[in-house]
């Protein structure tokens, strides 16, 4: 790992333990960089804001780890492991999906999960003519019910096990998926 990776990871680290005991809109940069022993300087040195370290956090342990690995074989694996770390951070994503800016959080999380249902579509699709307008309708809808339930699972409280979340969306897509091709790809 990188000097600055290392430096972004503690940062993080310290804006996790922070936003676990005071709610974002409160949190400092200052509560921030004496929570992981830097200066204000280092952590504008990496991120703009908190807000963008906030995204950073989300991206780095949520998507990039998964998104290049992600097959229609795997996702279901995939997605277990998305809703472990969210489990193993409840404080941290709780706070971060229930903040003023949560809303901004939700949007770039569906957006990222409609990227990764393009992925998965087009490994479904390959070999079929296939209407665009209907692959984007196909693919926001399950995005938004995807991103929607963990939302929703993340605001009331993590009560459900990650696994029971995951066999629930992989049993529900893989009913669909048969439908979806059949109504679009024949």
């Amino acid at each position: 790992m990188s000097e600055s990776s290392a430096t972004k990871k503690a940062i993080s680290e310290g804006f996790k333990k922070t936003m676990s005991k005071k709610p974002f809109e409160k949190i400092t940069i200052s509560d921030i960089t004496a929570e992981c022993g830097l200066n204000r300087q280092t952590f504008y040195y990496h991120f703009q804001d908190k807000y963008e370290l906030l995204n950073w956090i989300f991206y780095s342990d949520i998507i990039s780890p998964f998104k290049d690995d992600l097959t229609i074989q795997n996702w279901s694996e995939q997605l277990l492991q998305i809703l472990r770390i969210f489990k193993q951070n409840a404080k941290f994503y709780t706070n971060a999906i229930n903040t003023p800016y949560g809303g901004e959080f939700r949007n770039y999380f569906i957006s990222v999960i409609v990227k990764i249902t393009d992925n998965i579509l087009s490994q479904i699709t390959d070999g079929y003519e296939v209407n665009a307008n209907d692959l984007k309708f196909i693919s926001e809808f399950f995005a938004y019910g995807i991103a929607g339930s963990i939302v929703k699972w993340v605001r009331t409280g993590m009560k459900e096990s990650p696994e029971n979340i995951a066999v629930q969306m992989k049993s529900l897509v893989d009913g669909c998926k048969s439908f979806v091709i059949e109504r679009y790809f024949r």
